[in-house]
């Protein structure tokens, strides 16, 4: 389990995000999650062969067929995958040098997860990267998530 300071230090030392299938379809989570994400100041990379093969770009950047073709250093690689998919995308993102693997809500592969932590990487499971940044950093709302985490402070 990851506590809050985990997951602050993650996001507050990570700048570039690959997103492993990530939709060009607008309405589709692993898009809205980018684009929130990419508003927010990060760099998203698009990682899916999909639409890699016909060359379409994903919210305005290229899009790649793995993690191993980005030629720019990854913070976190995160995955909207099937969670048996998993575990080659956690290899890449050793062999890569990511700083973390975030397997999105409804993800959970152990076998993924153990690689990356014995790599030295953050790993966290069964989240979702734009509601933990907004529930961190003050962005869920009445149409958000409930977090049962009440305060006035702004964290800094």
């Amino acid at each position: 389990m990851n506590s809050v300071a985990q997951l602050r230090k993650i996001f507050k030392q990570s700048h570039t995000i690959a997103v492993v299938g990530l939709s060009a379809e607008w309405h589709r989570p692993s898009y809205f999650a980018a684009k929130y994400m990419q508003e927010h100041g990060y760099r998203v990379i698009p990682v899916n062969p999909r639409y890699a093969a016909s060359a379409t770009p994903i919210l305005g950047q290229r899009c790649y067929a793995s993690l191993l073709e980005i030629p720019d250093p990854v913070d976190i690689v995160d995955v909207f995958r099937r969670s048996e998919d998993v575990l080659p995308i956690a290899q890449q993102a050793v062999q890569i040098k990511a700083h973390c693997l975030w397997q999105q809500i409804g993800v959970v592969n152990q076998e993924a997860d153990q690689l990356a932590r014995a790599a030295g990487l953050d790993s966290v499971l069964d989240r979702c990267v734009k509601i933990e940044y907004a529930r961190l950093f003050g962005g869920l709302n009445l149409v958000g998530v409930d977090t049962k985490i009440i305060s006035a402070r702004r964290p800094l």
